[in-house]
């Protein structure tokens, strides 16, 4: 904590008069060390959990304010307070804030919904429910729909003696793949959005990929799940009691998802001449009212949904804190990485500008697809979907027309292969967490590192042949 009121103090000096009127730096003139506070908190939340997990519980914002620091600290005593704050505000008020307000928004009405009644769990009902939750994931995020489907989808399977594949099979498509259409459905999609990609060019451009993808596995799972059914027989009581038919405890909450996707799309729809500036930042007044009606709906959600629903869904605020802490030195320490990757290939990571590019300059798709993916297998993808996307230039409208196959494949690479590792994507390790705690006996990381090098990889590989060449 008290790292974080040294972050604080910095950045209210840096708004001192004078010292807000900050020029753009040119990051070929920067060293490439100022890329390892970013590589080194992305590393700590890769390998921290796996080594120190009872340190990185209690101490994981601790270690995201040091790399802060690492980074911040020196950038202001080097090119000044000024260029440090005004880096910091357009760092925060641009794509922190609104990512954050967005992420809490769904994970709060999300867990004010509770599907009670118990399902039995068969071949066929479990592939409905693994396709429910696609459908759901690019509506209410890949974290919402996780959050809502995990529990009866487990609570259906508690009698049988094979439950862990179905739990990676969830992780691949609900937690990952199914939040590939819209903005709403994974962060780099809505990082996307707020750097100015249309709110429907994903679903337009990558819903093919999307559906061989989902289609895939959903024939695969149910193969395998059928063969785990016939061997195991005669299944055990089911330890869950029939109490009632289906339903919906809080169902009202659905009727704040549909104002959450209501605002998100009026504020890429709606233009307005009405921008503040905060600090060399522009802030408009689509972003304002959207951000102020999600905190609104949070707060509603939180207002009206009865104590049993939450105590139900053992609704905690646990791990949103925990995306919140580190998504702040994610997004301030990744601001020097991407000032070089602008630069292009005389900057300091023209090595990886080059390897994306093909001899005649022209981006290649799948070298994108597989780069953006290879790092977030293993870092975060919101992050590495932002530093590509700078990478291939950063203008949105050159993005979404003349390179459309660039934009798309970052866009898959960064969606789809979250889901390589327990580390990809948020939600996977809230999900085997959860299993884990009723009772499933997950794969170990690098276990589940084998199911996606069989089942994943093989696909990737074909998609690249069909849309990516």
């Amino acid at each position: 904590m008290k790292k974080m009121r040294w972050i604080g103090l910095a950045a209210l000096l840096s708004f001192l008069p004078g010292w807000a009127m900050a020029a753009d730096f040119d990051g070929g003139q920067l060293s490439p060390l100022w890329g390892i506070p970013f590589a080194g908190l992305l590393l700590s939340i890769a390998v921290m959990p796996l080594l120190l997990p009872s340190f990185w519980h209690h101490h994981f914002g601790k270690v995201s304010a040091a790399w802060t620091l690492a980074f911040f600290l020196p950038f202001a005593v080097l090119f000044g307070p000024a260029l440090a704050g005004t880096s910091l505000v357009h760092a925060l008020v641009a794509e922190y804030i609104p990512f954050i307000i967005l992420l809490t928004a769904l994970f709060t009405v999300a867990g004010g919904i509770f599907i009670r009644g118990n399902l039995h769990g068969s071949p066929g009902l479990n592939a409905a429910l693994l396709l429910i939750g696609a459908v759901l994931a690019s509506f209410m995020g890949t974290t919402g729909a996780s959050m809502l489907m995990i529990r009866p989808l487990i609570r259906a399977n508690d009698n049988r003696k094979h439950a862990a594949h179905i739990v990676v099979f969830f992780i691949f498509i609900v937690s990952n793949a199914g939040g590939s259409l819209t903005p709403l459905g994974d962060p780099p999609l809505f990082l996307g959005f707020l750097k100015g990609v249309d709110f429907f060019w994903t679903v337009k451009h990558i819903f093919p990929e999307t559906l061989f993808l989902i289609g895939s596995l959903l024939v695969i799972f149910y193969l395998l799940d059928s063969w785990y059914y016939r061997r195991e027989g005669v299944q055990p009581m089911d330890p869950t009691p029939d109490t009632g038919r289906l339903g919906f405890d809080g169902a009202f909450n659905f009727a704040l998802l549909a104002g959450v996707a209501g605002l998100v799309l009026l504020s890429g729809f709606w233009k307005s001449a009405v921008v503040f500036d905060v600090y060399g930042t522009e802030v408009g007044l689509p972003g304002l009212v959207r951000d102020a009606g999600l905190i609104a709906i949070t707060l509603l959600s939180l207002k009206m949904t009865a104590d049993k629903v939450h105590e139900d869904n053992q609704f905690s605020w646990g791990p949103m804190a925990e995306v919140a802490k580190l998504f702040a030195g994610i997004f301030l320490t990744i601001i020097p990485v991407i000032a070089m990757l602008k630069a292009g290939t005389a900057g300091p990571f023209g090595a990886v500008v080059s390897a994306v590019t093909r001899p005649d300059g022209q981006p290649d798709p799948a070298m994108y697809f597989w780069a953006t993916g290879a790092l977030s297998s293993f870092l975060d993808n919101a992050p590495t979907y932002l530093v590509f996307f700078n990478t291939a230039g950063g203008d949105p409208a050159t993005l979404m027309t003349t390179l459309a196959p660039t934009l798309a494949a970052i866009s898959a690479g960064a969606v789809f292969m979250g889901a390589n590792t327990y580390i990809g994507n948020a939600p996977n390790l809230m999900v085997k967490a959860i299993a884990e705690d009723r009772g499933v006996k997950m794969p170990s990381f690098f276990g589940y590192m084998a199911w996606s090098g069989a089942v994943l990889i093989p696909l990737f590989i074909v998609m690249t042949f069909i849309w990516f060449r």
